[in-house]
């Protein structure tokens, strides 16, 4: 039975599901004593989340495939029907009678629900359609004082090439030209010599490795913008990060650039990017690095593509001066002792931890200019209506029973863009579901959809 059936028939067939259930099941009822129990994960098209013990591969032998057969065949069997189903990831639960008999709910996906981070709950909720964090939508400031530096040397640079990569096949006119359509932004000179030297493509088999020492190029195919929406990461992550360029900063501190051209990484993930939106003590045309461990921010590592050929990268540079409260504050057991001490006008984001003292009030950001995030541990708000007079929120993240409160008040925040249902230890999906469904409700957005499927796994072996 299926109250909402996907359309394809496998991920509405309960034997797709009944391998990974009955692994499930055993876990929570070793013995053989059959009960009721109560199970829940999510699988993707790309990993999974399940409370599952694995075995313990003997002293000096990493973990292999063999050592989780079950596990893994029974999730790839729920993978091929993710796959045949365009659907990226699904959660679950289930409630499985002591005889077998099992009601299986598979919940969404919804196109307004971010998936959740190791756990079958949702994740944040988009409420408004294609939004993204405010550092997401910061453009690079303007600095007209901006030059490239005086060490990017064309023939300086094409002659180091030619020298290194004697063999090489450059790149034609027409193909720079198409590359810089494909991108809506003209390639900076520097750059361009680069890829008249070398294509840089994979079927040329040379040694245009050998171009730059530690990065491995991209053909010009491969040439991309590394704006914000390059960098693009869930909800839960972005709305707690601040960006901010101080007035003596070489590169701007932004989640991504409309002039960071990126042009190959650094073999670990890093993408290395040519910077035509310098900060106010850079140089145009510097060479930056974005690492694939941050979401905000580049790191400079040369002033120039010659310098970066030549091995003369950037020394670091201090910030000189006083620095301005942080636009983060956390407020917990380990970190600020109270909401006081995190409240100034510059602050953006509010995260309240777990807290061993009474519930706090949150009078003291009342009215700051700059507060879109408010993230509280259940349990640490003294009175969670007081959430109505933040005024500019966009982002927050509460436990159930405050979310409770500000739904039966009809206090939700009008300005929240997403926001997202803090939930620890094992409680029960569909309670969390609900409470999601009516979060969305009050947008009109696509809710969670319940899929309910039956069937008997048969009893304990």
């Amino acid at each position: 039975m299926a109250d909402q059936g996907f359309s394809d028939a496998s991920m509405n067939d309960f034997a797709t599901w009944a391998p990974v259930l009955r692994l499930l099941r055993a876990e929570k009822t070793p013995g053989p004593a059959a009960k009721p129990v109560r199970v829940s994960g999510r699988i993707g098209r790309h990993g999974w989340s399940l409370a599952l013990t694995r075995r313990t591969p003997p002293p000096g032998r990493a973990a292999q495939w063999e050592d989780a057969r079950e596990e893994n065949e029974a999730v790839a069997r729920v993978q091929s029907a993710l796959a045949d189903a365009g659907v990226d990831n699904v959660s679950f639960t289930a409630a499985i009678e002591a005889t077998g008999r099992t009601t299986l709910r598979l919940l969404g996906p919804s196109p307004a629900v971010e998936p959740g981070i190791g756990t079958p709950h949702p994740g944040a909720l988009v409420l408004v359609e294609g939004s993204v964090p405010e550092p997401w939508r910061r453009l690079p400031e303007p600095f007209p004082g901006a030059a490239p530096a005086p060490s990017a040397d064309l023939e300086l640079l094409e002659r180091t090439l030619r020298e290194r990569l004697p063999h090489a096949i450059g790149a034609t006119e027409e193909e720079i030209s198409a590359a810089e359509a494909r991108l809506g932004i003209a390639l900076p000179d520097e750059l361009k010599v680069l890829y008249r030297v070398t294509r840089a493509r994979w079927e040329d088999a040379g040694d245009d490795c050998d171009a730059v020492d530690g990065c491995e190029l991209s053909s010009l195919d491969g040439l991309h913008v590394a704006d914000a929406a390059s960098r693009r990461t869930c909800w839960e992550f972005a709305a707690m990060e601040a960006v901010a360029t101080s007035p003596d900063a070489r590169v701007q501190g932004l989640a991504g650039s409309p002039g960071w051209i990126a042009f190959g990484d650094n073999g670990g993930g890093d993408q290395l990017a040519v910077d035509l939106t310098p900060g106010p003590r850079g140089h145009e045309g510097q060479i930056i690095m974005l690492s694939h461990e941050e979401n905000v921010g580049a790191e400079l590592v040369a002033d120039s593509l010659t310098d970066l050929v030549l091995g003369r990268l950037a020394e670091e540079r201090s910030g000189s001066g006083e620095q301005p409260p942080p636009a983060v504050a956390h407020v917990n057991v380990a970190s600020l002792s109270s909401v006081e001490a995190a409240a100034h006008p510059g602050l953006e984001v509010l995260s309240i931890g777990v807290w061993d003292d009474a519930p706090l009030s949150l009078a003291p950001v009342v009215g700051l200019p700059r507060l879109r995030t408010l993230t509280a541990y259940p349990g640490t708000l003294a009175d969670p209506l007081e959430i109505a007079e933040l005024a500019g929120l966009e982002y927050l993240e509460l436990g159930p029973q405050e979310w409770r409160v500000l739904l039966d008040a009809g206090a939700v925040p009008r300005s929240l863009s997403a926001a997202a249902i803090t939930v620890h230890g094992d409680q029960d999906p569909l309670a969390i579901v609900a409470l999601a469904n009516e979060v969305l409700g009050l947008r009109g957005r696509p809710l969670i959809v319940q899929t309910v499927l039956e069937g008997d796994l048969g009893p304990l072996p």
